[in-house]
């Protein structure tokens, strides 16, 4: 699968600015032209991948990562799959759901959904905060810069400060100003923190809202190696598994 974004800290710290909706929608034509084997004009001339076999090019599924309506809708008209970027607050990825659904509304399109979540599986949820607390910053940032009448009001003046104070130097770190301005409350609802029965309750939650796949973000940047892989180990032995059996999954 390739998905594709409007671009954040790997345009910004180019000193340039995340794409217009515009743009992502060019660049997803181009991007589908590309892996279907068709000649795409680009600067001026048809380029064409010549080398990508149109009929194996067809079964890659494309998908728009998304935090606000109307890239949501883009990826959901354009694409039929659309992945969210709005941390794993219940009440946002229902949200989400419910834009990408009204968007293709009456057109009888299949419509596959997914979602990027902070995860960190440990018995100490004080250990498992930590572990994603510089990630978990990265999305409570998108969730900022989009309409704020989706952001429950509980949460709405963290995002605030979490803008103001975000340092694209220090991005995805947990020792970086905005993510220490993250409560413990917050990221109990903002990311799936806590013992391997928790983080299974919350992420069936979030499947049962009607998401198709969770891309699990497992840690910072700066993240403990050792916890980290320890959280990984509990996360595929005693969470994965559980969640399988729920949904049915192989």
């Amino acid at each position: 699968m390739v998905v594709l974004g409007r671009g954040d800290s790997a345009v910004r710290q180019l000193g340039l600015h995340p794409a217009t909706t515009e743009e992502l929608e060019q660049g997803l034509d181009q991007l589908k032209g590309f892996l279907s084997g068709r000649a795409v004009p680009t600067g001026g001339v048809a380029a064409r991948m010549t080398w990508i076999d149109p009929f194996h090019a067809d079964e890659v599924p494309v998908s728009v990562a998304a935090t606000g309506p109307t890239t949501i809708a883009v990826g959901a008209r354009h694409c039929g799959r659309v992945d969210f970027t709005v941390g794993a607050d219940p009440r946002r990825v229902a949200w989400a759901v419910a834009e990408a659904r009204h968007a293709v509304q009456g057109q009888g399109a299949p419509l596959s959904l997914g979602a990027f979540v902070n995860v960190a599986v440990h018995p100490d949820a004080a250990v498992a905060r930590d572990l994603v607390r510089g990630s978990a910053a990265i999305f409570a940032h998108f969730v900022s810069e989009g309409p704020h009448d989706v952001v429950p009001d509980d949460d709405r003046a963290v995002v605030e400060r979490v803008r103001a104070a975000y340092d694209e130097a220090a991005h995805g770190l947990t020792t970086a100003g905005q993510a220490t301005l993250l409560p413990d409350a917050f990221l109990d609802r903002f990311a799936v923190v806590g013992s391997p029965e928790h983080c299974t309750t919350r992420l069936r939650e979030l499947i049962d809202l009607g998401l198709d796949r969770i891309i699990v973000v497992p840690g910072s940047r700066d993240a403990d190696p050792d916890v980290l892989a320890a959280s990984n180990e509990l996360f595929a032995a005693e969470v994965l598994p559980r969640l399988r059996t729920a949904t049915g999954a192989g």
